[in-house]
């Protein structure tokens, strides 16, 4: 898995490797000397990389390329790009911001000097006094812009004149490469930040590594792609640094996805009970109970309403189905046969006598220890009657798209704080919460976050959710901590999304489509050597 990192860690890495302005100055000159050099080598290894993007982005046209660089070490690292630029045939035009003539660190003092000595001054415009006097470069929509204004060393808005800069290169529309994070953009969820005073990014190029913010939707269009730079940062403090929020990938899951012994039985493979549909909402208890056959368990059984049955027996004939009498919704909840695995929410409507037999099920469970997993209507019921919240079992899984996590612990002004609410909630109830999305986060009781790697648009589609459900349930059945099932279920989930999408398109893949790549997905996971199975029915 990949380390995402707060900004203290990015702070603690950089300033173990080329050291503190401030505590630089207070040692005597040798030494000075020794730690100014360090950061002079570090500045060019980052100047040589962005260089080479910027190249690779330009290719074999002759699109003319922008540097905006400002008086802090982001500026310093735009110039040692543009001073590489220069070395390698692209003349490059430096807007560097200096204003009052006299905010230069040290680092972006040097790296002028250096790219004056290779460049010339007719390459360079020092902006003192921004007013009336200064205008805005030229640029168009195949300019390539670098932005190295302002990086994660700034932790304010921009003002003022860079606040002008900002909007005008968002209006322009050029090709825009950001040095460390998009000027204007902080690397904490922040909550509140103004797009339009934000550097729009095409590609984010990061030092240590991303953090948090990178994956929030709300500033997608200021990230744009993004990648982590290869400089020499120090080894010490890198291995020592130790995240509590990282990317699940391919090798990791494989770990702990369970395989199947040769001489196994359907017992030996664990039991799924899900709780699942109503009148008009049979489509649902379809998908996950299909998910779940998927899934690799032993026997899978759907509890629903009366009107389910015949719909059940002939659209999932794999699996069991149970009722309680209910012509048209579940009125009781209850696991007979101790299945390990129980999911409930796919379509059961929140009609009052289901939502009085979740609450009575839920307590049931809260007192025995035994996690759930609820999905959909089963957190529109608590929404219903709030106090439900406080039976969740511990270890359970909630997995709420952000509509459904609004309503059932308020309404947040933006998924950065739906992410930090969501801390609150899984440390206080002891619950594991999937904030589902492109980059799908599960959030661990311990305050561990994961984010997954697999998402596709083709998961934008009715009834996915309740095929995750179903597979999540598979994979706690088969003895998995539901912390890990989490996890891994939402990542199968997106393999198994793209590999359908392959074969029916993004635009026609449907729900049904993902549940049947199921199989599939695991496979291409645990035998990657082997992938490529089809998923095209016959």
């Amino acid at each position: 898995m990949k380390n995402i990192y707060t900004p203290a860690d990015i702070e603690r890495i950089v300033d173990s490797t080329i050291g503190r302005l401030d505590e630089i100055a207070e040692l005597d000159a040798p030494r000075q000397a020794l730690w100014y050099e360090r950061r002079r080598v570090f500045i060019d290894a980052v100047g040589r990389q962005v260089a080479a993007e910027v190249l690779a982005t330009r290719g074999a046209g002759k699109a003319k390329v922008l540097v905006f660089a400002g008086d802090g070490i982001c500026g310093a690292y735009a110039l040692a790009c543009a001073t590489a630029l220069h070395q390698a045939g692209c003349p490059a035009r430096v807007v560097l911001f200096n204003i009052g003539g006299d905010m230069l660190i040290p680092d972006t003092k040097s790296a002028r000097e250096t790219f004056l000595q290779v460049a010339g001054d007719l390459f360079l415009e020092e902006v003192i006094n921004p007013g009336p006097g200064f205008t805005m470069p030229e640029m168009t929509r195949r300019t390539i812009v670098v932005d190295g204004i302002f990086g994660s060393e700034y932790k304010k808005p921009l003002r003022g004149g860079y606040q002008a800069v900002a909007r005008h290169i968002n209006e322009q529309g050029p090709q825009v490469i950001s040095i460390d994070l998009p000027s204007g953009m902080t690397t904490d969820l922040g909550v509140g930040m103004i797009n339009r005073n934000i550097v729009h990014a095409d590609l984010t190029l990061t030092l240590v590594g991303p953090t948090l913010a990178f994956f929030m939707p709300e500033n997608a269009e200021l990230i744009g792609s993004w990648k982590t730079l290869d400089v020499p940062f120090d080894e010490d403090a890198m291995n020592s640094t130790r995240c509590s929020t990282r990317m699940i990938d391919a090798r990791a899951v494989r770990t702990v996805l369970p395989s199947r012994p040769s001489i196994a039985s359907k017992n030996d493979l664990g039991d799924v009970l899900i709780f699942a549909g109503s009148y008009g909402m049979l489509g649902a208890a379809v998908l996950a109970t299909r998910a779940a056959t998927r899934s690799g368990c032993g026997r899978v059984t759907c509890h629903g309403p009366r009107c389910g049955f015949y719909v059940m027996q002939s659209s999932v004939p794999s699996a069991m189905f149970t009722t309680d009498g209910g012509d048209v919704d579940i009125r009781r909840f209850e696991n007979p046969r101790e299945c390990e695995g129980v999911a409930i929410g796919p379509g059961i409507g929140k009609s009052d006598e289901t939502v009085r037999g979740l609450e009575i099920f839920l307590k049931a469970c809260f007192a025995a220890g035994k996690p759930l997993i609820l999905d959909a209507d089963a957190l529109n019921c608590m929404t219903v009657k709030p106090s439900m919240i406080d039976f969740i079992p511990a270890r359970s899984i909630l997995t709420p798209h952000a509509g459904e996590f609004d309503r059932l612990f308020g309404a947040q002004s933006s998924h950065a704080s739906r992410v930090l609410k969501a801390l609150e909630m899984a440390a206080r109830h002891k619950i594991v919460i999937v904030l589902k999305g492109h980059y799908t986060l599960t959030v661990w009781p311990d305050g561990s976050i994961v984010v997954n790697s697999s998402g596709t648009e083709a998961l934008a589609t009715a009834g996915s959710g309740d095929v995750l459900t179903g597979l999540m349930a598979g994979f706690v059945a088969q003895k998995m901590m539901p912390e890990v099932a989490a996890v891994a279920a939402v990542y199968v989930h997106g393999v198994a999304g793209r590999l359908a999408s392959s074969v029916y398109g993004v635009q026609g893949t449907t729900a049904e489509d993902i549940a049947d790549a199921i199989g599939p997905a695991i496979d291409s996971i645990l035998n990657p050597r082997q992938s490529g199975a089809s998923t095209s029915k016959s």
